[in-house]
């Protein structure tokens, strides 16, 4: 079990915290929790003591956000998500057996990315930001967003389900 712990800790892509370098460091959950709320509730707050009272407020709600944003990420395992749909591709509607797991890699990937970004929001709202921002995250997939989609869709749902946080229809 220590070997193991070693192991993830010294990876390469452990996902270290750039303030503290421990492994499970989830900046988009950080980020979307200080632009989620942190920045405009610390504002709003520190506007009660004027300009300088409103910056100020604005960096400790950013600070504060982005924490509660990292607790939310870190309910999202990227290792658990990769294993989990490398096991459940073949078992997809979308499945092809000409198309490996790789070229999908990434769909999952932008689809769990884009939830955490998105809290809140459905799929169908941001579909198409989605679909726009798709060429800039694929990286060496082939695949067009219109085969993409269904595994980022996929994805999605999974992590609205895993937090419990599914929005209204």
């Amino acid at each position: 079990m220590a070997e193991v712990k070693r192991h993830v800790e010294n990876a390469p892509d452990a996902n270290r915290d750039p303030i503290s370098g421990e492994p499970g460091a989830h900046p988009v959950g950080a980020g979307v929790g200080a632009a989620a709320g942190g920045l405009a509730t610390g504002a709003a707050v520190g506007a009660v003591a004027g300009p300088v009272g409103a910056a100020v407020g604005a960096v400790a709600g950013g600070i504060i956000g982005g924490l509660a944003g990292k607790g939310i990420a870190e309910s999202i395992d990227p290792t658990t998500e990769e294993a989990y749909w490398s096991d459940q591709y073949p078992k997809t509607t979308y499945y092809d057996k000409t198309v490996g797991y790789e070229e999908y890699r990434p769909a999952y990937r932008y689809g769990v990315e884009s939830r955490l970004q998105h809290h809140g929001r459905r799929f169908d709202d941001v579909e198409h930001e989605l679909s726009q921002g798709w060429n800039t995250v694929k990286g060496k997939s082939q695949l067009t967003w219109d085969r993409a989609r269904h595994a980022s869709r996929d994805a999605w749902n999974r992590v609205e389900e895993t937090l419990g946080s599914r929005p209204a229809q």
